[in-house]
């Protein structure tokens, strides 16, 4: 009688490596690693191993995830039912978590899929083979930690000497052979940034200032051929560099300064000034959130995690208090249902109404006495607005240990059908915004420049000027007509009384004769 015909397992062969050095070569460790499988797969062949000619190589990735594009290509694989047996060099290719083996070892058997190790014989079907393939991966764990470890040490001992060892290099300096040198015209940059926010002493204000002058941030080319930078420069970005102690010659790592080996660009008096600044301009901030009638300043936040800050409008001699997502001042909302702006005054009731219920219920009446204020700074700790209710997160107490108790309320903001979420008045008769104000007066500010620039030679043409700001020539032609905006118009703009208009908007109502009616 014939013997039954072998069953065919359709093998795969997964090579990693942990870094790119020697990559490049001919013959690199994936290849090794690959026929070194590629031969034990061969000696199986009377068992019905075939070699699926697929290659799964990961260059230059940590076996501490399974984040690996390779790896989750064949993952995928066996999901579909495509591979019998994965083959490894070691099991420290295929990872060296020990909870990532049991993820795959869980996904394997669920998927009647077996790997093998090449250089370490043992079989994952029996608990003795288990109970090795453990222990060597318990090894494997531990010597990824140690290298970390060793690796964090080297860089602490590096820094501690002054020595640049990588990371994103601060504008004004260039890599050569390892070392930052200074650029002449960057660190000039620099200088000027720091000069001109002593200056204006507003970090907001220094970014468009700088906007204005079409100062961008440093443009790189990255290895893949992308370009990054060459942008206006972010108010975040701005407070990071006028705090970066880079720049008089120092390295802060972990709260610890020390002496950098680099050659410095600012001069420490003005380095000293411009931080004394920022103190001041932060001490201010606080007080006047302290003095604010916003009893909810900078406690209120949207459920996208972005800040709400106090703003108000004036209307027939009558105040509208608004908080306003900082998502919706930056222009970054998408959706219909994101808080963008809310009314302070109903926000504030519904939190106090639910701190007063909240009080009496947990009888804690030597709270009773508290103004709405003190109330707010002694039990919230943050405040939560989405489009159907408000989370109100309590302090913790000094000897409790859960988490901060949560207190939640229904609650539903009234809107008008065209305001996208804003509370007050129809649009026709509404107010202009305070960000609205600001993107007007900023694109009027740039109107006025690029005529000038016309007018006094500066530039030959509208096609020069959209170069240089990295725009159409069509996005400038629209804009320029605001250079014409007539100063009523403009005070209009800054009091707030101008009914809400965009940019756009704006420039194509402009009238060249001043004296020809307005509406």
């Amino acid at each position: 009688m014939d013997k039954p015909a072998k069953k065919l397992l359709r093998c795969a062969i997964y090579t990693r490596k942990s870094t790119e050095h020697n990559l490049d070569l001919e013959f690199n460790s994936l290849d090794a690693q690959r026929e070194a499988c590629e031969a034990y797969i061969k000696s199986q062949a009377h068992e019905g191993w075939r070699l699926i000619p697929t290659h799964y190589d990961d260059g230059a990735f940590s076996g501490a995830s399974l984040d690996r594009p390779a790896l989750q290509k064949l993952l995928a694989e066996v999901q579909a039912g495509k591979v019998d047996v994965i083959v490894v060099y070691k099991v420290d290719r295929l990872t060296r978590s020990l909870s990532d083996f049991a993820k795959l070892v869980e996904l394997f058997d669920q998927y009647t899929v077996s790997f093998v190790s090449v250089t370490q014989h043992f079989n994952t079907t029996s608990s003795m083979g288990r109970l090795t393939l453990n222990v060597l991966l318990s090894f494997a764990q531990f010597e990824r930690e140690v290298i970390g470890e060793r690796v964090r040490d080297k860089v602490a001992a590096s820094k501690a000497k002054g020595i640049w060892v990588g990371g994103a290099i601060p504008l004004g300096y260039v890599s050569v052979n390892k070392k930052l040198a200074v650029v002449p015209k960057d660190a000039e940059t620099v200088r000027a940034i720091f000069r001109r926010y002593l200056e204006l002493g507003s970090v907001r204000d220094l970014a468009d200032d700088l906007d204005r002058k079409g100062v961008r941030t440093r443009r790189q080319t990255l290895s893949t051929g992308q370009t990054r930078g060459g942008i206006r420069f972010g108010v975040g970005a701005l407070a990071h560099l006028l705090r970066n102690r880079f720049y008089i010659g120092e390295v802060v790592y972990r709260g610890a300064v020390h002496a950098g080996e680099h050659e410095p660009i600012l001069d420490r008096p003005l380095f000293d000034a411009v931080q004394g600044k920022l103190a001041e301009s932060a001490t201010a901030r606080q007080l006047r959130l302290k003095a604010s009638p916003s009893l909810l300043a900078g406690r209120i936040f949207d459920d996208r995690g972005n800040r709400m800050t106090p703003t108000h409008t004036n209307k027939q001699g009558a105040r509208y208090r608004y908080y306003v997502s900082h998502a919706a001042l930056q222009k970054r909302t998408n959706g219909s249902d994101v808080v963008t702006r809310i009314s302070a005054h109903d926000a504030e009731m519904a939190v106090i109404r639910a701190l007063r219920d909240q009080v009496g219920t947990n009888g804690k009446n030597d709270t009773s006495s508290l103004s709405d204020k003190e109330l707010v700074e002694r039990l919230v700790e943050r405040v939560v607005v989405s489009t159907c209710a408000i989370q109100i997160h309590l302090v913790r107490e000094a000897n409790a240990k859960k988490a901060a108790q949560v207190v939640a309320i229904p609650w539903t903001s009234a809107k008008t059908a065209l305001a996208k979420g804003v509370i007050g008045p129809p649009l026709a008769n509404r107010p202009t915004h305070v960000g609205n104000r600001d993107a007007l007066l900023l694109a009027i500010a740039k109107a006025r420049a690029w005529i000038s620039d016309l007018t006094e030679g500066r530039v030959n043409s509208l096609a020069d000027i959209a170069k240089r700001e990295g725009k159409v020539e069509r996005h400038i032609r629209l804009l320029v007509p605001l250079a014409f905006v007539p100063p009523d118009t403009i005070s209009h703009i800054i009091d707030g009384s101008l009914p809400s208009t965009g940019v756009t908007e704006l420039a194509k109502k402009v009238k060249y004769s001043w004296t020809q009616p307005r509406s």
